[in-house]
């Protein structure tokens, strides 16, 4: 008995410095992300590439309207077979208007989806190195449920975001 008290002692005193040595920080990638000069350039990039959609999208909506106003008007001078005519080319114009829709749609997710993804690669690699350089044991990701509870000191995203920026120049 007194061996297994004696062996877990020995085995306790050994665990303290080895905990003693462990560092431990936290980051939080999506305020990195936010913040960073690349992760502002690129909500910009996507900004400018929106507006430029809704300009578009708002002129092709306002020649469907010119139609189906047109149509409204001609309605009662057409024979029926051009009425129709007239109305499988203006639900036509409706059907690509949304095509056009969805496509601008996709094409943006996929853009800020590509971007996002670079980002997030060029700042696991400076991660990397102020993991290494910091001599840290383990750094966790705080919006992955894995941080309950973090003191701020151990915070290392603003340090991150400026490693960052810093290997962009």
């Amino acid at each position: 008995m007194n061996k297994l008290i004696v062996a877990l002692l020995a085995i306790m005193l050994l665990a303290v410095p080895a905990l003693a040595e462990t560092k431990i920080a936290y980051v939080d990638l999506q305020k990195a992300l936010n913040l960073s000069k690349s992760g502002v350039e690129a909500k910009q990039q996507i900004g400018s590439q929106v507006k430029k959609y809704e300009a578009e999208f708002k002129a092709k909506q306002g020649d469907l309207l010119k139609l189906k106003e047109e149509l409204e008007k001609q309605a009662v001078l057409l024979s029926d077979s051009a009425k129709a005519e007239k109305e499988r080319d203006y639900q036509q114009s409706i059907k690509e208007l949304q095509r056009f829709q969805k496509d601008i749609k996709d094409e943006l997710q996929q853009r800020d989806n590509d971007l996002t993804k670079r980002i997030l690669n060029e700042l696991f690699e400076v991660l990397q190195s102020l993991g290494k350089e910091g001599g840290y044991s383990l750094i966790l990701e705080k919006n992955e449920g894995a941080v309950i509870y973090a003191d701020e000191t151990i915070d290392l995203t603003d340090k991150l975001i400026k490693a960052y920026d810093a290997s962009k120049k």
